[in-house]
Protein backbone atom coordinates (compact mmCIF):
# COMPACT_ATOMS: atom_id res chain seq x y z
CA UNK A 1 0.00 0.00 0.00
CA UNK A 2 2.80 2.35 0.89
CA UNK A 3 4.50 1.56 -2.41
CA UNK A 4 1.38 2.49 -4.31
CA UNK A 5 1.05 5.70 -2.33
CA UNK A 6 4.65 6.53 -2.96
CA UNK A 7 4.15 5.94 -6.66
CA UNK A 8 1.06 8.17 -6.71
CA UNK A 9 2.83 10.91 -4.75
CA UNK A 10 5.82 10.62 -7.05
CA UNK A 11 3.64 10.96 -10.12
CA UNK A 12 1.83 13.93 -8.59
CA UNK A 13 5.06 15.69 -7.69
CA UNK A 14 6.50 14.97 -11.12
CA UNK A 15 3.39 16.41 -12.70
CA UNK A 16 3.63 19.54 -10.56
CA UNK A 17 7.30 19.92 -11.38
CA UNK A 18 6.65 19.44 -15.07
CA UNK A 19 3.84 21.96 -15.03
CA UNK A 20 5.89 24.46 -13.06
CA UNK A 21 8.84 23.98 -15.36
CA UNK A 22 6.66 24.42 -18.41
CA UNK A 23 5.15 27.60 -17.02
CA UNK A 24 8.61 28.95 -16.23
CA UNK A 25 9.70 28.21 -19.78
CA UNK A 26 6.61 29.95 -21.14
CA UNK A 27 7.28 33.02 -18.99
CA UNK A 28 10.91 33.12 -20.14
CA UNK A 29 9.83 32.78 -23.78
CA UNK A 30 7.33 35.62 -23.40
CA UNK A 31 9.95 37.83 -21.77
CA UNK A 32 12.40 37.11 -24.58
CA UNK A 33 9.70 37.84 -27.15
CA UNK A 34 8.96 41.12 -25.41
CA UNK A 35 12.57 42.13 -25.62
CA UNK A 36 12.69 41.20 -29.29
CA UNK A 37 9.52 43.07 -30.19
CA UNK A 38 11.02 46.55 -30.04
CA UNK A 39 9.17 49.27 -31.86
CA UNK A 40 12.15 50.63 -33.81
CA UNK A 41 13.31 49.24 -37.17
CA UNK A 42 16.09 46.67 -37.37
CA UNK A 43 18.83 48.36 -39.38
CA UNK A 44 22.40 47.38 -40.25
CA UNK A 45 25.21 49.86 -39.66
CA UNK A 46 28.82 49.24 -40.68
CA UNK A 47 31.99 50.84 -39.34
CA UNK A 48 35.13 50.75 -41.49
CA UNK A 49 38.33 52.18 -40.02
CA UNK A 50 42.01 52.59 -40.81
CA UNK A 51 43.03 50.54 -37.79
CA UNK A 52 45.90 48.10 -37.92
CA UNK A 53 45.71 44.67 -36.33
CA UNK A 54 45.90 44.56 -32.54
CA UNK A 55 45.31 48.28 -31.94
CA UNK A 56 43.58 48.41 -28.56
CA UNK A 57 42.30 51.92 -29.24
CA UNK A 58 39.87 50.54 -31.79
CA UNK A 59 38.71 47.84 -29.40
CA UNK A 60 37.43 50.66 -27.21
CA UNK A 61 35.76 52.40 -30.18
CA UNK A 62 34.02 49.14 -31.08
CA UNK A 63 32.93 48.64 -27.49
CA UNK A 64 31.06 51.93 -27.56
CA UNK A 65 29.59 51.26 -30.98
CA UNK A 66 28.35 47.82 -29.98
CA UNK A 67 26.76 49.18 -26.81
CA UNK A 68 24.83 51.79 -28.78
CA UNK A 69 23.90 49.21 -31.43
CA UNK A 70 22.42 46.90 -28.79
CA UNK A 71 20.37 49.78 -27.38
CA UNK A 72 19.18 50.97 -30.78
CA UNK A 73 18.28 47.54 -32.23
CA UNK A 74 21.09 47.78 -34.79
CA UNK A 75 23.06 44.98 -36.41
CA UNK A 76 26.65 46.18 -36.25
CA UNK A 77 29.37 45.24 -38.74
CA UNK A 78 33.05 46.15 -38.51
CA UNK A 79 36.00 46.03 -40.91
CA UNK A 80 39.41 47.69 -40.94
CA UNK A 81 42.67 48.03 -42.83
CA UNK A 82 45.62 50.31 -42.33
CA UNK A 83 46.06 50.71 -46.11
CA UNK A 84 43.85 53.43 -47.54
CA UNK A 85 42.93 51.58 -50.74
CA UNK A 86 42.01 48.44 -48.80
CA UNK A 87 39.93 50.44 -46.38
CA UNK A 88 38.08 51.86 -49.39
CA UNK A 89 37.52 48.31 -50.68
CA UNK A 90 36.01 47.38 -47.33
CA UNK A 91 33.63 50.34 -47.59
CA UNK A 92 32.64 49.26 -51.09
CA UNK A 93 31.90 45.77 -49.78
CA UNK A 94 29.55 47.29 -47.19
CA UNK A 95 27.84 49.35 -49.89
CA UNK A 96 27.38 46.18 -51.92
CA UNK A 97 25.73 44.58 -48.88
CA UNK A 98 23.28 47.49 -48.88
CA UNK A 99 23.88 48.49 -45.26
CA UNK A 100 21.59 51.15 -43.85
CA UNK A 101 24.34 53.42 -42.57
CA UNK A 102 28.12 53.81 -42.67
CA UNK A 103 30.70 55.06 -40.19
CA UNK A 104 34.16 55.64 -41.67
CA UNK A 105 37.49 57.21 -40.80
CA UNK A 106 39.31 59.57 -43.13
CA UNK A 107 42.90 59.14 -41.99
CA UNK A 108 43.83 58.87 -45.68
CA UNK A 109 41.15 61.01 -47.28
CA UNK A 110 42.35 60.82 -50.88
CA UNK A 111 41.78 57.05 -50.85
CA UNK A 112 38.31 57.42 -49.33
CA UNK A 113 36.80 60.31 -51.29
CA UNK A 114 35.31 58.35 -54.19
CA UNK A 115 33.89 55.51 -52.15
CA UNK A 116 32.21 57.89 -49.68
CA UNK A 117 30.63 59.59 -52.70
CA UNK A 118 29.39 56.17 -53.89
CA UNK A 119 27.77 55.55 -50.52
CA UNK A 120 26.02 58.89 -50.67
CA UNK A 121 24.84 58.18 -54.24
CA UNK A 122 23.46 54.85 -53.05
CA UNK A 123 21.42 56.66 -50.40
CA UNK A 124 23.50 55.40 -47.48
CA UNK A 125 24.06 58.09 -44.82
CA UNK A 126 27.68 58.43 -43.70
CA UNK A 127 29.21 59.72 -40.48
CA UNK A 128 32.96 60.14 -40.15
CA UNK A 129 34.71 59.38 -36.91
CA UNK A 130 38.14 59.93 -35.35
CA UNK A 131 40.06 61.18 -38.40
CA UNK A 132 39.23 63.61 -41.18
CA UNK A 133 37.08 66.32 -39.63
CA UNK A 134 38.32 68.88 -42.16
CA UNK A 135 37.20 66.70 -45.10
CA UNK A 136 34.03 65.23 -43.61
CA UNK A 137 31.51 67.80 -44.78
CA UNK A 138 33.26 68.23 -48.12
CA UNK A 139 32.92 64.50 -48.81
CA UNK A 140 29.22 64.57 -47.99
CA UNK A 141 29.18 63.07 -44.50
CA UNK A 142 26.43 64.09 -42.09
CA UNK A 143 28.87 65.04 -39.35
CA UNK A 144 32.21 64.15 -37.78
CA UNK A 145 32.75 62.76 -34.28
CA UNK A 146 36.15 62.95 -32.61
CA UNK A 147 38.71 65.42 -31.40
CA UNK A 148 40.21 68.21 -33.47
CA UNK A 149 43.75 66.86 -33.91
CA UNK A 150 45.37 70.29 -34.21
CA UNK A 151 43.68 71.49 -31.02
CA UNK A 152 44.76 68.29 -29.27
CA UNK A 153 48.34 68.86 -30.39
CA UNK A 154 48.22 72.44 -29.14
CA UNK A 155 47.09 71.15 -25.74
CA UNK A 156 50.12 68.84 -25.66
CA UNK A 157 52.47 71.71 -26.51
CA UNK A 158 51.03 73.79 -23.69
CA UNK A 159 51.37 70.88 -21.27
CA UNK A 160 55.02 70.40 -22.25
CA UNK A 161 55.60 74.10 -21.56
CA UNK A 162 54.05 73.76 -18.11
CA UNK A 163 56.40 70.86 -17.40
CA UNK A 164 59.42 72.91 -18.40
CA UNK A 165 60.39 70.79 -21.40
CA UNK A 166 62.80 72.28 -23.92
CA UNK A 167 63.43 69.67 -26.61
CA UNK A 168 60.85 67.09 -27.70
CA UNK A 169 60.38 64.45 -30.36
CA UNK A 170 57.00 63.59 -31.87
CA UNK A 171 56.83 59.93 -32.95
CA UNK A 172 54.66 59.32 -36.03
CA UNK A 173 53.87 55.62 -36.43
CA UNK A 174 51.72 55.73 -39.59
CA UNK A 175 52.98 57.66 -42.59
CA UNK A 176 50.28 59.30 -44.67
CA UNK A 177 47.89 59.66 -41.73
CA UNK A 178 46.84 63.32 -41.89
CA UNK A 179 45.56 63.26 -38.32
CA UNK A 180 48.98 62.29 -37.02
CA UNK A 181 50.63 65.10 -38.95
CA UNK A 182 48.09 67.54 -37.51
CA UNK A 183 48.84 66.39 -33.99
CA UNK A 184 52.54 67.06 -34.32
CA UNK A 185 51.88 70.36 -36.10
CA UNK A 186 49.63 71.38 -33.21
CA UNK A 187 52.33 70.53 -30.68
CA UNK A 188 54.84 72.61 -32.63
CA UNK A 189 52.43 75.54 -32.78
CA UNK A 190 52.26 76.03 -29.00
CA UNK A 191 55.45 74.37 -27.73
CA UNK A 192 58.04 77.02 -26.88
CA UNK A 193 60.92 74.57 -27.19
CA UNK A 194 62.31 72.63 -30.14
CA UNK A 195 60.20 69.84 -31.66
CA UNK A 196 61.39 67.21 -34.11
CA UNK A 197 59.31 64.61 -35.96
CA UNK A 198 60.42 60.98 -35.95
CA UNK A 199 58.82 58.57 -38.42
CA UNK A 200 58.74 54.91 -37.42
CA UNK A 201 57.23 51.71 -38.78
CA UNK A 202 54.21 51.35 -36.52
CA UNK A 203 53.44 47.78 -37.51
CA UNK A 204 56.90 46.71 -36.32
CA UNK A 205 57.35 47.36 -32.59
CA UNK A 206 61.04 46.34 -32.52
CA UNK A 207 61.61 48.96 -35.23
CA UNK A 208 59.70 51.54 -33.20
CA UNK A 209 61.83 50.86 -30.13
CA UNK A 210 65.14 50.85 -31.97
CA UNK A 211 64.30 54.06 -33.85
CA UNK A 212 63.37 55.95 -30.69
CA UNK A 213 66.37 54.52 -28.85
CA UNK A 214 68.75 55.63 -31.62
CA UNK A 215 67.23 59.12 -31.63
CA UNK A 216 67.64 59.49 -27.87
CA UNK A 217 71.21 58.23 -28.00
CA UNK A 218 72.14 60.68 -30.75
CA UNK A 219 70.49 63.67 -29.06
CA UNK A 220 70.96 63.72 -25.29
CA UNK A 221 69.15 67.05 -24.97
CA UNK A 222 65.75 65.51 -25.77
CA UNK A 223 63.70 65.73 -22.57
CA UNK A 224 60.28 64.61 -23.89
CA UNK A 225 59.02 61.89 -26.23
CA UNK A 226 55.45 62.18 -27.48
CA UNK A 227 53.85 59.07 -28.97
CA UNK A 228 50.65 59.28 -30.99
CA UNK A 229 48.97 56.11 -29.75
CA UNK A 230 48.65 54.30 -26.43
CA UNK A 231 50.23 51.01 -27.61
CA UNK A 232 53.45 52.88 -28.47
CA UNK A 233 53.94 54.54 -25.10
CA UNK A 234 55.36 51.48 -23.26
CA UNK A 235 57.71 50.86 -26.18
CA UNK A 236 58.97 54.45 -25.96
CA UNK A 237 59.55 53.98 -22.22
CA UNK A 238 61.67 50.89 -22.94
CA UNK A 239 63.60 52.78 -25.61
CA UNK A 240 64.37 55.60 -23.19
CA UNK A 241 65.57 53.11 -20.57
CA UNK A 242 67.81 51.31 -23.07
CA UNK A 243 69.21 54.61 -24.29
CA UNK A 244 69.94 55.76 -20.76
CA UNK A 245 67.77 58.81 -21.39
CA UNK A 246 65.82 60.70 -18.74
CA UNK A 247 63.32 61.99 -21.31
CA UNK A 248 59.72 61.97 -20.13
CA UNK A 249 57.36 59.89 -22.28
CA UNK A 250 53.89 61.31 -22.92
CA UNK A 251 51.23 59.99 -25.25
CA UNK A 252 48.05 60.59 -27.13
CA UNK A 253 45.22 58.22 -26.21
CA UNK A 254 44.45 56.25 -23.10
CA UNK A 255 44.03 52.59 -22.19
CA UNK A 256 44.44 50.46 -19.07
CA UNK A 257 48.22 50.08 -19.49
CA UNK A 258 48.68 53.82 -20.00
CA UNK A 259 46.51 54.55 -16.95
CA UNK A 260 48.66 52.22 -14.83
CA UNK A 261 51.85 53.84 -16.18
CA UNK A 262 50.49 57.28 -15.34
CA UNK A 263 49.70 56.17 -11.80
CA UNK A 264 53.19 54.81 -11.17
CA UNK A 265 54.89 57.77 -12.84
CA UNK A 266 56.31 55.84 -15.80
CA UNK A 267 54.44 58.21 -18.13
CA UNK A 268 54.03 61.95 -17.68
CA UNK A 269 50.58 62.57 -19.17
CA UNK A 270 48.16 61.30 -21.81
CA UNK A 271 45.66 62.96 -24.12
CA UNK A 272 42.28 61.22 -24.00
CA UNK A 273 39.94 61.65 -26.96
CA UNK A 274 37.41 59.18 -25.51
CA UNK A 275 37.25 56.46 -28.18
CA UNK A 276 34.29 54.77 -26.45
CA UNK A 277 32.26 57.94 -26.91
CA UNK A 278 33.30 58.17 -30.57
CA UNK A 279 31.95 54.69 -31.30
CA UNK A 280 28.82 55.13 -29.20
CA UNK A 281 27.85 58.52 -30.59
CA UNK A 282 28.57 57.52 -34.19
CA UNK A 283 26.02 54.70 -34.01
CA UNK A 284 23.56 56.69 -31.92
CA UNK A 285 23.63 59.77 -34.14
CA UNK A 286 23.28 57.63 -37.26
CA UNK A 287 20.26 55.96 -35.67
CA UNK A 288 18.74 59.33 -34.73
CA UNK A 289 19.18 60.52 -38.30
CA UNK A 290 17.56 57.41 -39.76
CA UNK A 291 14.74 57.39 -37.23
CA UNK A 292 13.93 61.07 -36.88
CA UNK A 293 16.14 63.08 -39.29
CA UNK A 294 18.03 64.52 -36.29
CA UNK A 295 21.62 65.69 -36.46
CA UNK A 296 23.32 66.95 -33.32
CA UNK A 297 25.14 70.25 -33.80
CA UNK A 298 23.62 70.91 -37.21
CA UNK A 299 26.34 68.92 -38.93
CA UNK A 300 29.26 70.65 -37.22
CA UNK A 301 31.95 68.36 -35.76
CA UNK A 302 31.05 66.83 -32.40
CA UNK A 303 34.20 66.99 -30.26
CA UNK A 304 35.01 64.19 -27.82
CA UNK A 305 38.37 65.57 -26.67
CA UNK A 306 41.06 66.46 -25.92
CA UNK A 307 41.35 65.85 -22.20
CA UNK A 308 44.76 65.91 -20.54
CA UNK A 309 45.05 62.98 -18.14
CA UNK A 310 47.71 63.04 -15.41
CA UNK A 311 48.65 60.77 -12.52
CA UNK A 312 45.80 62.02 -10.32
CA UNK A 313 43.22 61.74 -13.10
CA UNK A 314 44.28 58.19 -13.93
CA UNK A 315 43.35 57.01 -10.44
CA UNK A 316 39.81 58.31 -10.87
CA UNK A 317 39.49 56.64 -14.29
CA UNK A 318 40.80 53.24 -13.15
CA UNK A 319 37.34 51.63 -13.04
CA UNK A 320 36.65 52.57 -16.65
CA UNK A 321 40.05 51.74 -18.09
CA UNK A 322 39.98 48.27 -16.52
CA UNK A 323 36.64 47.45 -18.11
CA UNK A 324 37.83 48.75 -21.45
CA UNK A 325 35.59 51.76 -21.93
CA UNK A 326 38.26 54.47 -21.45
Amino acid sequence: MSAVLAAVLGATLAGCSSTGGKRAEERAAKAAQGRANVSTPRWTFAMVTHSGDGDTFWDIVQSGAKQAAAKDNIKFLYAHDVEGNKQAQNVQAMIDQKVDGLIVTLAKPDAMKDVVAKAKKAGIPVITVNSGSEKSQQFGALTHIGQDETIAGEAVGEQLNQRGKKRAVCVLHEQGNVGHEQRCEGVKKTFKGDLQNLYVEGTNMPNVQSSIEAKLQSDRDIDAVVTLGAPFAPTAVKAAEQAGSKAEVDTFDLNAKVADALKDGTLGFAVDQDPYLQGYEAVDLLWLYKYNADMLGGGRPVLTGPQIVTKDDAKALATYTKRGTR
